[in-house]
């Protein structure tokens, strides 16, 4: 491993000091899918980490496939994979099913978290939900197809965000809707918005257009608060409630109450947001 580094340092270093050797290089890379197809390492359980990812003794990690590997950079990788298992056994733990999976790209993951949000938003702060507001580049990752276990939940909601409660006049919930629409719509819950281009249309809750003097309650996270992806949720309110409640959190309470129930992870996936075609001048 110290010799391949070595190398690269070298190649690095004589490139940086020489401009005209990089210039008559051409660089290319190759994407392989984790799929274990060069030594048949798969995702570990915990009782199934030898099977998954190999053993190494004395120095020689042989794979799942049998493939020998004395020393190198496989081989170190290997070690560094298998020590680390007994420490991420807790996140392990199976907390659901989720037949066929859900998409980021598919309505039905973001509607599920947002509404989950509106309803622990007014639970713990007491204050009466009228919408949900979460930004898709908070969701990392999509839920698999049949077992769910505690890291998939984690790794889907990283982010240290909170619940809060935004209450705002009529006319600055538009705002906060139209600034969105001009850059990018997030997800929403409680409501339905129309959009035309860049422009919005229209925004309901609960069927009602928005009225532009009355106060509205926005369920929301701190990221958006001030700024986060370029929302500002809380500018103008009238009041703020927050909560030390993750969103991930509360993504896990309601699997957990699924499981509990013997319900699988599913949600209705019809849009809340609608596209219509742009006018042509």
């Amino acid at each position: 491993m110290e010799m391949v580094k070595a190398r690269l340092i070298a190649v690095l270093t004589a490139l940086a000091l020489c401009p005209a050797a990089l210039a008559q290089h051409t660089f290319s890379w190759e994407t392989f899918p984790m799929d274990g197809h060069r030594a048949g390492v798969s995702i570990p359980g915990t009782d199934n980490i030898a099977e998954a990812l190999g053993v190494i003794e004395d120095g020689v990690y042989t794979a799942p496939n049998g493939v020998r590997y004395k020393g190198g950079a496989t081989a170190a990788v290997a070690q560094l994979l298998i020590d680390a298992q007994p420490a991420m056994a807790a996140v392990k733990t199976v907390v659901g099913v989720c037949p066929g999976g859900m998409s980021r790209k598919n309505p039905a993951l973001g509607n599920m978290i947002v509404d989950r949000l509106m309803v622990v938003g007014e639970r713990e702060t007491g204050i009466k939900v009228d919408l949900g507001l979460i930004n898709r580049g908070g969701l990392r990752c999509d839920l698999p197809d049949g077992t769910v276990i505690l890291d998939d939940i984690l790794s889907m909601l990283p982010f240290k965000n909170c619940v809060n409660v935004v209450t705002l006049k009529g006319s600055d919930l538009l705002k906060l809707f139209e600034d969105m629409a001009r850059n990018k719509m997030q997800i929403i819950g409680g409501a339905e918005a129309v959009v035309r281009g860049h422009e919005l249309v229209s925004l309901k809750i609960k069927g009602q257009k928005v009225q532009r003097g009355k106060l509205y309650n926005l369920a929301t996270i701190d990221f958006l608060l001030d700024g986060g992806d370029g929302i500002y949720a809380a500018r103008n309110a009238v009041s703020l409630a927050s909560t030390p409640i993750l969103i991930k959190e509360v993504l896990l309470e309601y699997v957990a109450d699924l499981t509990a129930q013997g319900l699988p992870i599913t949600y209705d996936d019809t849009p809340r947001i609608t596209y219509l075609e742009e006018d042509k001048k």
